[in-house]
């Protein structure tokens, strides 16, 4: 029989690979790798995530990386923008093709105006196009519905030829979009263009799910879909059995896990950490009780826009925050759910003002107001 495994333990193992128990001194491209890769469709919320993880990281460190081409931002898991590694995205898009078909032939707004289209043929006009130069979407559409009619596709929408590419092809949205103080439109070119190299053609689903639990375990096969997109990863999990250790959680659900990931105890102390609006730790389980309260699901923030940034007290959410900038002058405001015990209510303060030295170092008064 399996151990089981409480919400609390899966809690401070997760927390412990999403580097949230101990910050961690390593190379940003290193981390970015540590954590498969952060969600990252806003241009700049995302950078926080970094800052809450690392030590002796700024903002600028990351956008020198992206410019580099080290780091890149492209459709991954879930067909959702992700922030990762040059190398992972040169292995890891192959992985997630079936997820953008699937968006793509599932796309309320897209799939008829390409229904019927070979996809080849669209690639093979793309192709060029964005080679030449990067190219927004409107751009790109516009070329693309030219190229159409001359080719015989018919009078097709150039919103959805550009959707079309955007997900039979590894495009990534080039600097300055992302990039810490600057923005830009947010403009395409071929991942293999930009990065210099080809798709990894070896790259297979075990070393997906083995990178997924490394960065997210123990988890479900459930959990693994969820992350990804993928479906059908309960074959890659059962080959992979052998290699794996397995527990149950409270439910009495196998979790799968790899044999040397740390697994700190249910008590291990989890001091407060600020999440920001899109952050993976809430997003990469099919089961999120293992962060998320029954008091954050009362929030309805599935319908609420922006997105709201969370605070973690004892590693599960108690809280939103909201950084301001007005000018010389940034304030964060801190929500919680309840009033915190004294001694959170001054970690969370000293984690906050962190957070906003982070973001706003230029500021001349940085602030923080913690209500509930």
């Amino acid at each position: 029989m399996s151990e089981r495994l409480s919400r609390r333990a899966l809690n401070r193992a997760t927390l412990a690979r999403q580097l949230l128990l101990e910050r961690a001194a390593m190379p940003v491209v290193e981390a970015v790798e540590r954590l498969a890769g952060l969600q990252a469709q806003t241009p700049h919320t995302w950078y926080a995530g970094l800052g809450v993880r690392l030590d002796g990281v700024t903002p600028q460190d990351v956008a020198e990386l992206l410019v580099g081409r080290r780091l890149v931002r492209l459709a991954l898991m879930r067909s959702t923008i992700h922030l990762v590694s040059a190398r992972d995205a040169l292995r890891l898009r192959p992985l997630v093709q079936p997820v953008l078909d699937r968006d793509l032939f599932r796309n309320y707004t897209h799939a008829k105006p390409v229904e019927g289209l070979d996809m080849d043929d669209l690639v093979a006009a793309a192709r060029p196009l964005l080679e030449e130069k990067p190219l927004t979407s409107k751009q790109l559409g516009a070329l693309l519905a030219e190229h159409g009619r001359a080719a015989g596709w018919g009078d097709r929408a150039p919103a959805s030829l550009a959707y079309a590419a955007r997900c039979r092809m590894a495009l990534v949205q080039v600097p300055p979009r992302g990039v810490w103080g600057s923005s830009g439109p947010i403009a395409h070119t071929t991942a293999e263009k930009w990065l210099g190299e080809p798709l990894a053609d070896d790259a297979t689903p075990d070393e997906l799910v083995m990178r997924y639990l490394a960065a997210f375990g123990p988890s479900t096969v459930m959990d693994a879909q969820t992350w990804s997109g993928l479906t059908r990863l309960k074959e890659v999990m059962e080959r992979l059995r052998p290699r794996l250790v397995t527990f149950e959680d409270e439910k009495g659900r196998e979790l799968f896990d790899l044999p040397d990931a740390p697994r700190p105890g249910p008590d291990v102390p989890a001091p407060p950490r600020l999440l920001y609006d899109f952050d993976n730790l809430l997003l990469s389980h099919a089961d999120r009780s293992r962060v998320i309260t029954g008091q954050f699901e009362a929030q309805n923030y599935r319908v609420r826009r922006p997105v709201p940034s969370i605070v973690l007290i004892d590693g599960f959410t108690a809280g939103e925050w909201t950084l301001d900038r007005q000018g010389d002058q940034a304030t964060m405001t801190i929500k919680t759910y309840d009033k915190p015990a004294p001694d959170d209510a001054e970690a969370l303060e000293a984690e906050a003002h962190r957070l906003v030295s982070f973001a706003a170092a230029d500021a001349q008064t940085r602030r923080v107001h913690i209500t509930q």
